[in-house]
């Protein structure tokens, strides 16, 4: 520990009369904590709120909340773009903090403005006044507000703390970086739990005045200790986007579509002048058109293409086709994404049982997914200290499971959660019609809602294994200059995974709504039938495993394994080369002992 200090210690002393350094690592990590513990404890309870305060029906209420997360997923990905060309991480972080703040404060206002929402009535036994548009508007306002603030602060948070601390001068450098990375995911960690547990019992217990202006208040210290530091910042300069360069590639490629893939000698390739040997594979190939030199004077005398939107490098062009050739396995883990997504239901469901721990302590209904992030934590540090070490050990060599292997291990147990969750929420409903509660949604069946802990464990495997190993995927697989495209990505296949669960969802309520019968996803859960619809998503997903088979097939060998295949080639090369002197040698010396 005093190791660390030291070098801590070292490294401010290189940042002094600079800015940057350690100093300003407690303001950014404080910025991404208050705002995940803000965003994040408003999700789970929302859709008790919509159906209590807004008389929202079960399925238009997951609906919205669908809409909301496809929005918050979607949100990093063009507050990355806008950073990365435009804004730079500085603007666009503070301008999300700010957004979060203000739709936060909307957020809260609706709890304190009377008029703002519907008056208070009781859905089951009256006819309730529906919301107005001005009020669902008010509302929808809030939700665009907080999207748009998690998009300026979610992509560029890290990416912006590790520009305050790299500094190539200090000798400590990567020790200093290390600390800080280790430092941001334990708080951001520990904000994700603080919000499903802390946040979410504020509002059960204190109401939603009080449990919405909580995170209101946290946003507000999140923004003002960011733009405390302003002035010891490191404020790096706008760079080309990665997005900008795949259009051009697109369109260049257009543009030369009558062009032949191949150019009539190998120096017709336009290349970064540092890679004068790199041609573009012949996988996509009408891609390749996009770097053909037609005319020497489209190079500048530094041998850079005067006009990026007519001429494209073979570096620009790979760039893309590792991203296209990715595509099918990301969208084998949408499935997944649309089963974890369905969260509102669990709540729902964990609202009509017993929650009681002991005789006075009750669990918040939303607090329930505690289990799923607990679960992902505890795997991810056993699988990395305990079982990879034992068993490298029983083996006698390093062990290591490939990144496809642990996709497909997390749809199993994706899989495998639907089922659970099918088979629960069948026995819930089945005791709370025996009990005579069908017409009584609100009244609590007497069974336990630790049974709705294995579904939450099993989606925190899926996570540990399928989320982790898609990361590592799309890291592994790309560039390096595409490290930004491999954390956007993931966010993106959440985004459609909201969307798609959304377009399942209101097409089960359609085919199943029958006049004035509601249809499964009904307001009173003892009246619907949940169950069925977990069975849906069930079979979708072992359909979708089938798919992902194929696509991990289809797709060949990942470059983890691809080293693997080198360095066993390598390996059984200098072994031959070994066997094939040895002969020699005994030959020569066979040779070498018989008379002359």
């Amino acid at each position: 520990m005093g190791e660390q200090v030291e070098e801590l210690n070292q490294h401010r002393q290189l940042s002094t009369g600079k800015k940057g350094g350690l100093v300003t690592m407690p303001f950014i990590i404080a910025n991404e904590a208050f705002e995940k513990v803000a965003s994040y404890g408003l999700v789970p309870n929302m859709i008790l709120y919509l159906i209590s305060d807004y008389k929202i029906g079960v399925a238009k209420g997951t609906n919205i909340l669908f809409l909301w997360t496809a929005a918050s997923n979607f949100a990093p990905v063009l507050g990355a773009f806008l950073s990365d060309s435009y804004l730079g991480r500085f603007l666009t972080i503070g301008l999300g903090s700010l957004f979060s703040l203000l739709g936060m404060f909307l957020l809260w206002l609706t709890t304190m403005v009377p008029n703002l929402k519907p008056p208070a009535c009781n859905q089951l036994t009256e006819t309730c006044k529906q919301a107005t548009h001005s009020q669902y508007a008010f509302l929808i306002f809030a939700f665009i507000f907080i999207s748009m603030g998690s998009g300026g602060v979610r992509p560029c948070s890290l990416a912006f703390g590790a520009e305050q601390i790299d500094n190539k001068n200090n000798p400590n450098n990567e020790r200093a970086l290390e600390s800080f990375f280790g430092w941001y995911y334990a708080a951001a960690a520990t904000a994700v739990l603080i919000a499903f547990t802390g946040i979410v019992y504020i509002q059960d217990h204190a109401g939603w005045k009080v449990g919405f202006g909580v995170p209101a208040i946290l946003m507000l210290l999140s923004a003002l200790l960011f733009f405390a530091a302003s002035t010891l910042y490191v404020k790096m300069k706008v760079k080309k986007s990665l997005f900008t360069s795949f259009i051009q590639v697109i369109v260049v490629a257009y543009k030369n579509r009558k062009l032949p893939s191949q150019p009539p000698n190998a120096d017709a390739w336009n290349h970064h002048k540092d890679s004068p040997d790199a041609v573009p594979t012949k996988k996509l190939r009408f891609l390749n058109k996009a770097c053909i030199i037609q005319n020497p004077k489209d190079l500048t005398a530094d041998g850079v293409a005067s006009d990026p939107w007519s001429l494209c490098t073979v570096e620009q062009i790979e760039e893309l086709k590792s991203l296209i050739r990715v595509l099918p396995l990301w969208s084998s883990g949408i499935m997944m994404s649309i089963n974890v997504s369905q969260s509102s239901f669990p709540v729902i469901q964990a609202s009509t049982m017993d929650r009681h721990l002991g005789s006075s302590f009750q669990i918040p209904a939303g607090s329930f997914a505690f289990f799923t992030i607990a679960v992902l934590a505890l795997w991810v540090v056993l699988y990395d200290r305990v079982i990879l070490p034992f068993a490298s050990k029983l083996r006698g060599k390093p062990v290591h499971l490939g990144v496809k292997l642990r996709m497909g291990i997390g749809l199993v147990f994706s899989s495998m959660a639907m089922v659970v969750s099918a088979i629960v929420e069948h026995a819930r409903r089945k005791k709370a019609i025996e009990q005579g509660l069908f017409n009584s949604p609100q009244t609590v069946v007497a069974m336990s809602a630790m049974w709705l802990v294995p579904q939450y464990c099993l989606h925190g495997l899926a996570e540990a294994f399928s989320a982790i190993g898609q990361n590592e995927f799309y890291y592994s697989e790309f560039p390096k200059s595409m490290s930004s495209i491999a954390a956007s990505l993931f966010l993106l296949g959440m985004a459609v995974a909201n969307l798609l669960a959304s377009l399942i969802l209101s097409t089960i309520e359609k085919l199943t709504k029958d006049g004035r019968k509601e249809g499964w996803i009904a307001t009173n859960i003892n009246q619907g039938r949940y169950d069925s619809y977990y069975w849906v998503l069930a079979i979708m997903s072992f359909a979708n495993l089938l798919y992902f088979v194929a696509c991990s097939w289809a797709y060949g060998p990942c470059a983890d394994e691809l080293v693997k295949q080198e360095t066993k080639s390598s390996k059984d090369s200098t072994e031959e080369l070994q066997r094939a002197r040895s002969v020699a040698d005994e030959r020569q010396s066979l040779f070498s002992s018989l008379p002359s």
